[in-house]
């Protein structure tokens, strides 16, 4: 007699989503230079019923807490973690922009090796395009 196998913590989250009726959840990826994009990209998926998780903090732009530059560069890592636990939760990627830095290249990678769904605001600048 054979047993089921235990779920997956993705698998989890995924029911728990189908439980609780949740809209898709999509993560928006890309430079923070292009914060006013993603702000307007935010307002579109909101608009197509979507619940949308973006990047908090733009550390292009001065602010006392990323002023020091150790401390900035101890939570640079950490919202590195912060976007990535985002896209283990998100349904779908929206990569807003059309320029790919090294840190997007990475996060496309990441939610593309969990099969997550990738769409471009500028499908040109797809790295596996």
């Amino acid at each position: 007699m054979s047993h089921p196998q235990p779920l997956t913590p993705e698998e989890k989250l995924a029911d728990a989503k189908k439980l609780l009726s949740l809209p898709p959840i999509v993560v928006i990826c890309g430079s923070t230079r292009f914060m006013t994009e993603m702000n307007e990209a935010e307002l579109w998926e909101t608009k197509d019923g979507k619940i949308v998780v973006k990047p908090g903090c733009d550390m292009k732009s001065p602010h006392e807490l990323w002023s020091d530059p150790v401390e900035a560069e101890e939570l640079k890592v950490r919202l590195d973690d912060l976007h990535r636990a985002k896209i283990r939760l998100a349904d779908e990627v929206l990569v807003v922009g059309d320029y790919i830095g090294d840190s997007t290249r990475a996060e496309i990678a990441y939610a593309r090796s969990l099969g997550k769904p990738v769409r471009f605001t500028h499908p040109e600048v797809d790295p596996d395009a």
